[in-house]
């Protein structure tokens, strides 16, 4: 009886180990997409083709990351004169590809366009994906690219869906003063309530004791926790105009999530629930709406330049959101 006792009590280590490395390769290092399954997706949702991409002025940009890593991007010059630019940041397991279905909508204000890889993704380096925990410092290292290249009187924007919402909304605590407003595209309002989410409700798999367990390898492997990735802690101390847009179908990041982050937000900020959308796709099955928004954030942003000493001390004011 105790050798019966002592062969279930490895195998439940056994399996117990075997699913904690899992959830953690598939949470840090999950597969990534190549461009050829990207464009197929885009083609199909009639946004943008891998001609029109292909065809575009673009230059190779790359930059280190403050941890030494080389990131990837593409420089999109539309509208140099106008000192307007955008840095679109894309979701886990795809790359810059994706954020060419945003290209006209910026360049329609004026606005030229850096495409970016996040690190571990697409032609930049890394080894782990980190939720915004060390990529938020991956864009200020964008935007510095930017002012150097260009100007410290150049206007930029964000742009970040899924993984890259997180990102971008991270990015709120440490934000540059030239970066003037955010579009969150179906971000997660909080790391470990969404791997909860996805753990029970998507997997079928009970979170206690795994979420512990896994949490434990990422800060010991991957140098991070979950409870160090909450954009709703960043949100509530940024008065930087924010548009927050989430289909309503979305079962993968929960609609929810923008609605509390939205309500957590102080003002300016905007919100645009797409009817129907699921994960991700909110400008594919509505572009129309979802530019408009976007180009009524713009117009009320770039409007707040006239206040800009009284905005910008309430932005020094506000309390930063806690270093993690």
């Amino acid at each position: 009886m105790l050798t019966i006792l002592i062969l279930a009590a490895l195998l439940l280590l056994l399996l117990t180990a075997g699913l904690t490395g899992f959830a953690f390769r598939l949470i840090t290092q999950m597969k990534l997409q190549p461009p050829e399954r990207i464009f197929e997706y885009l083609e199909s949702t009639g946004v943008y083709s891998r001609e029109r991409f292909d065809n575009l002025a673009k230059k190779e940009v790359q930059v280190t990351s403050k941890d030494g890593l080389t990131l990837y991007g593409y420089a999109l010059e539309f509208n140099p004169e106008n000192k307007r630019w955008v840095i679109i940041v894309h979701g886990y397991t795809v790359s810059l590809y994706v954020s060419a279905q945003y290209i006209d909508m910026f360049d329609q204000k004026g606005f030229s366009v850096l495409l970016i890889d996040q690190r571990r993704h697409g032609n930049s380096q890394g080894r782990y994906t980190t939720y915004g925990f060390m990529e938020k410092y991956d864009v200020a290292t964008w935007v510095q690219w930017v002012l150097e290249q260009y100007g410290e009187d150049c206007v930029i924007g964000l742009h970040g869906q899924s993984f890259g919402g997180g990102t971008v909304l991270e990015y709120l605590g440490i934000a540059d003063r030239r970066v003037k407003f955010v579009v969150a595209d179906c971000p997660y309002s909080d790391l470990t309530k969404l791997m909860r989410h996805q753990m029970r409700v998507l997997n079928k798999i009970p979170t206690f004791p795994l979420l512990w367990l896994v949490n434990r390898r990422m800060q010991r492997v991957a140098g991070f926790r979950m409870e160090q990735v909450s954009p709703l802690k960043a949100v509530g101390h940024s008065v930087m105009p924010v548009l927050f847009v989430h289909g309503t179908k979305d079962n993968y990041v929960p609609t929810y999530m923008s609605m509390e982050l939205y309500e957590r937000k102080p003002e300016p900020k905007r919100l645009l629930l797409v009817e129907g959308a699921v994960h991700a796709n909110a400008y594919g099955v509505n572009p129309k709406r979802y530019a408009e928004e976007v180009h009524a954030l713009i117009e009320s942003a770039i409007g707040m330049e006239g206040l800009s000493e009284e905005y910008y001390s309430l932005q020094n004011e506000a309390e930063p959101a806690a270093a993690t």
